[in-house]
């Protein structure tokens, strides 16, 4: 009997070790088989999605430049010398900028949409801040204000850019 138990051990014990490694094997070839196709996947949607991706950065990125206070100022010239009527004409064109490119968000990392929020708002305080100066009297006064005030400190956009630049860095 003891004999047939361990004549028994000496076949089962080999097939259950050649068994156990097959089958760590085979699981090991399906994971990496499982990774290969995924990472093929995301290798085929990254070859469609980068442009995509990099049209959204440059779109946002021309909508910074655009509302930079200096670029703005040029671009947008007063309707008439009622200075409230030009700081609404310069926030208008700014949320409008604003409005053109909101679908670009999709594409972008949450903390980077909300540095270019933050930015479009630090923009539209400081031409409010400048504005609400009591010896500001005209739409020209404005315009000149709003440049002496950039002389010195950047536009609130730079920030916006430089997070772009950075974001666009790391995807290479």
């Amino acid at each position: 009997m003891e004999q047939q138990i361990l004549n028994l051990l000496m076949y089962t014990i080999p097939s259950v070790i050649t068994g156990a490694i097959a089958y760590l094997f085979f699981r090991q070839h399906m994971q990496n088989e499982e990774e290969r196709r995924k990472f093929n996947i995301l290798k085929t949607l990254s070859k469609a999605s980068l442009p995509v991706r990099l049209q959204a950065y440059e779109r946002l990125t021309l909508f910074l430049e655009r509302i930079s206070p200096n670029k703005l100022l040029l671009r947008v010239a007063p309707l008439s010398s009622d200075k409230q009527s030009y700081e609404d004409l310069l926030i208008s064109s700014i949320e409008q900028e604003f409005e053109h490119n909101l679908a670009q968000q999709i594409y972008l990392s949450d903390d980077c949409w909300t540095i270019i929020k933050a930015s479009k708002s630090a923009t539209i305080q400081l031409i409010r801040k400048v504005s609400m100066s009591d010896k500001i009297d005209s739409a020209q006064k404005l315009r000149e204000a709003i440049l002496s005030e950039m002389l010195d400190k950047p536009a609130p956009s730079n920030a916006g850019l430089h997070y772009i630049k950075k974001e666009v860095g790391d995807i290479w």
